[in-house]
């Protein structure tokens, strides 16, 4: 079983920054993918940014291109999110997310998800 801990959420104002983490444990070795989703209030969860373990290839939604980047430290099994010029529509809860399969960045096809961590964008 994989666990994946998420951290670095909290408020901040339109235009700021924040760099979220997460941590993987347990059998990592598994692990082909690890990315993140992010729900708004009263909003279906939707795909932000994935990266493949074995080629570090990147996948990014098209509301966040240009200001969120995603990268990887695999020794530590951890993947961050540098995420800057924040919007108020950014607002919501981020999970970490990892799949053993592939990267289609489907929710229903993660295998692994965290508790996630709130990210609040005031204006």
């Amino acid at each position: 079983q994989v666990q994946l801990v998420e951290s670095g959420g909290g408020l901040v104002q339109a235009g700021g920054s924040l760099r979220l983490s997460c941590a993987a444990s347990g059998r990592t070795v598994s692990i082909d993918a690890m990315g993140w989703f992010r729900q708004a209030p009263g909003k279906e969860r939707e795909f932000v940014v994935g990266i493949s373990w074995s080629g570090g290839r990147t996948s990014y939604a098209d509301s966040v291109k240009g200001r969120f980047t995603i990268s990887r430290d695999n020794a530590k099994s951890t993947v961050y999110l540098q995420m800057s010029h924040l919007k108020p529509e950014d607002t919501a809860v981020y999970y970490c997310a990892a799949d053993r399969l592939g990267s289609t960045w489907y929710v229903d096809g993660m295998d692994y998800w965290g508790k996630g961590t709130l990210v609040t964008v005031s204006s």
